[in-house]
């Protein structure tokens, strides 16, 4: 129902919390099994966020994912920076991430770059990582 006047907007409208429950991903399986909330429902979104391309799909707006397609054949001098300044823009747009921190990058075979961090999250740490290829 429209309301019929603009009075409803003076009214107190308050923030309200969504709980963190969602399907629990396997992904060695390829499949959705049960249910999961709280620091494993976190630590699957930051998973899934740093998995998505962003803007390759529309379904997600342009705020959600992370670009690394552009990074491939850069040199390591600007990707490692680069990398950390983008999963750094890629999770905290969430409000449950605090703070991303402890970057450390590895290179353990030619054109491949592992940069693992914490994720401080308002459930506790994440200890997440990510593979890209350069």
């Amino acid at each position: 129902m429209i309301p019929g006047s603009a009075a409803f907007l003076s009214q107190d409208f308050g923030k309200e919390e969504q709980p963190t429950h969602t399907y629990r991903m396997d992904m060695s399986a390829g499949r959705m099994r049960g249910c999961t909330d709280g620091i494993v429902a976190m630590a699957q979104a930051i998973s899934k966020t740093l998995l998505t391309e962003r803007f390759r799909y529309a379904m997600y707006s342009g705020d959600y994912g992370i670009e690394t397609e552009d990074l491939y054949g850069q040199p390591t001098s600007y990707v490692f920076p680069e990398l950390e300044r983008r999963i750094r823009e890629a999770l905290l747009w969430d409000d449950r991430v605090l703070e991303v921190v402890d970057f450390e990058f590895d290179i353990p075979q030619k054109g491949v770059i592992h940069v693992g961090f914490t994720v401080h999250t308002v459930f506790g740490d994440v200890q997440a990582g990510r593979e890209v290829n350069v």
